[in-house]
């Protein structure tokens, strides 16, 4: 059993001496295209009483937000990941639009100068992110797929939810909230009827979780530390990511193209840290669910 350990590591160190030797080349450069997708479950947002209509309507509103395609840029220590402006909703300016007033732009990685700069836009105001690269606790697992022509290797990792991340967003308490949110409700609207008229905080039954737990699919065939979005700090490219409701998937790949795109630091918007720009997330969130409550309350109230 050892000696077969044994040999099957030192078969996987010599692939990856090759692969190394292969893009040590000066001027090294590939494109991967990847396709992210988001699930949501409808009935834990005030969907329950909807129509099986209505909630495909609303579910096709939503598509061009939850399914979306990415470029990512890469070369041995930088990538450059932004969304693909050629398939954006012909919608004004407004197709990179995201939920709670947020527009995604580009995500720079540089992993020899752990440095992460990210241009975001938030409710009307323009942001960079500058930061160090956050490196998540891989744990590699053995377990090995293929993808495409790509041999790839399954590392997981506990990975920290930041404000920001919509996507994971739940009935607090999970299932067993759900239930306990529904009897309170029916029995809120049966004790006074006049709290079915009243508008309901949104906010109320929804809570993002502390961690959420990532799956990742990388490949030492292509021997870069890289990955899309935040995603990095494996042996290989990182072609597939399952975190929370959301899946990235790497659907093409292309080395060294001919005509390659410039990998360039985001430079516009006001200059914070990533801690900072959570913390204004989280005060914008506070905002708005207080003027929620206000106009509740007095719409909510009897007049004499």
């Amino acid at each position: 059993m050892k000696l077969k350990t044994t040999i099957k590591n030192l078969a996987i160190l010599v692939v990856m001496i090759m692969s190394s030797n292969a893009f040590a080349q000066d001027g090294f450069q590939g494109q991967a295209i990847y396709m992210s997708k988001t699930t949501v479950d409808m009935d834990s947002f005030g969907g329950r009483e909807m129509s099986p209509e209505r909630k495909k309507a609303i579910m096709e509103r939503m598509k061009s937000m939850l399914e979306k395609t990415f470029i990512l840029d890469f070369n041995k220590t930088e990538s450059m990941y932004k969304e693909d402006e050629a398939l954006e909703a012909p919608s004004g300016g407004r197709g990179r639009f995201n939920m709670g007033g947020m527009s995604a732009g580009t995500v720079y990685k540089n992993v020899k100068d752990n440095q992460l700069l990210q241009d975001q836009e938030f409710f009307g105001k323009q942001f960079l992110i500058k930061d160090s690269l956050v490196k998540l606790d891989w744990k590699m697992t053995g377990e090995s797929k293929q993808i495409g022509k790509y041999t790839c290797f399954k590392a997981t990792a506990t990975k920290k939810v930041d404000a920001a991340d919509w996507t994971n967003m739940r009935r607090r308490g999970g299932d067993r909230g759900k239930k306990e949110a529904d009897k309170k409700e029916t029995a809120e609207v049966k004790s006074d009827s006049t709290k079915a008229d009243a508008p309901k905080d949104p906010f109320e039954d929804i809570e993002i979780p502390k961690e959420v737990e990532v799956v990742a699919w990388y490949t030492m065939d292509i021997p870069v530390s890289g990955g899309p979005g935040e995603y990095w700090g494996l042996p290989g490219l990182i072609l597939e990511v399952n975190s929370g409701r959301t899946t990235i998937l790497c659907t093409k790949i292309v080395m060294n193209p001919s005509d390659k795109n410039e990998i360039k630091k985001p430079t516009k918007g006001k200059e914070v840290t990533m801690e900072a720009y959570q913390d204004i997330v989280k005060k914008k969130m506070e905002e708005m669910r207080e003027m929620f409550r206000s106009r509740g309350g007095r719409g909510g109230g009897r007049r004499n």
